[in-house]
């Protein structure tokens, strides 16, 4: 069954979304690990660390050396948070309320193994320090298949490299329809197919599609300038940043309906002219408005 959100239905998704207690203390209001970055994309990472900073009490960002120091080195300007190692992931996984993988990650892949046959019973042993750094099928299916039970947002790079079999209930996948095309190749045998769509998937394009168990939620908008990269990247950081305290449909559709809103207000003062920092900078703005309304 496929369902258009109306106004009355955004409204009462907005509506669910928890805001910050006035006795809350640091913590209470979400901590968020994202692994991303590579050696060859150095960006896209710190689109959603920038997003998600806004929304989350802490988030530790693990990424490849050249990154972290880039990041290390911004830190000061833009974010407070931790940066740790790639081999730290594990220390703080468990600390984390949700973890977004994937962005600026590259299609790194093993040796020895495929997207297919990167099984729990496989990736019983952690990565090597060389892994952490150069693997990301490695690193994907390792931890999904340790942790099946944590709050995941994948994305990009991660999106190509994940065993579909490994998909739970509790992950959000956030492809473009090249990804999904891939998702679905990569996707043999029933038990794959079928973990494909037990997750929560958020089918980006002109119009977003939410399939959400076995229903799909159709949300439209968006503009020309929203083809521009680091779009996506935000994207996954709002996503990611409202799932560590809120429901998985509820984060999915306020993050797909409050990006497209923030581009749609950017297209009205400077046309298809804006790019992914000036999304960063527009989302709390539109989100913020948008709760208030429709409390």
């Amino acid at each position: 069954m496929s369902t258009l959100l109306n106004h009355d239905l955004l409204l009462s998704f907005l509506k669910k979304i928890k805001l910050p207690k006035h006795n809350s203390r640091k913590g209470d209001n979400g901590k968020l690990l994202i692994v991303g970055g590579s050696h060859l994309f150095h960006a896209a990472s710190r689109w959603s660390l920038d997003i998600s900073s806004k929304l989350v009490d802490m988030v530790f960002y693990a990424s490849v050396p050249s990154n972290n120091r880039l990041i290390i080195e911004a830190k000061s300007h833009f974010w407070n948070g931790i940066v740790i190692q790639r081999n730290q992931v594990e220390e703080y996984l468990d600390e984390a309320d949700c973890v977004l993988i994937g962005p600026g990650m590259e299609r790194s892949i093993s040796k020895t193994t495929t997207p297919q046959n990167t099984t729990s019973s496989h990736l019983n042993f952690p990565p090597t320090d060389h892994d952490w750094d150069n693997s990301t099928q490695t690193i994907v299916n390792y931890l999904l298949a340790k942790y099946p039970t944590k709050k995941w947002v994948i994305d990009a790079g991660a999106l190509q490299m994940v065993n579909p079999e490994l998909l739970t209930t509790s992950c959000i996948i956030t492809p473009h329809h090249k990804e999904m095309e891939i998702l679905l190749n990569n996707s043999k045998t029933n038990t794959q197919k079928n973990n494909l769509y037990k997750s929560t998937i958020l089918l980006k394009g002109e119009v977003d599609e939410i399939i959400h168990n076995q229903k799909k939620f159709c949300i439209s908008g968006g503009n020309s300038g929203m083809t521009k990269g680091g779009t996506g990247d935000v994207l996954a950081g709002l996503v990611a940043g409202l799932y560590t305290n809120n429901e998985i449909l509820t984060s999915t559709v306020v993050a797909s309906y409050i990006n497209k809103k923030a581009g749609e207000s950017l297209y009205k003062k400077s046309g298809p002219f804006f790019n992914a920092t000036d999304l960063v900078e527009e989302i709390p703005k539109l989100l913020w408005r948008e709760i208030n309304l429709a409390n």
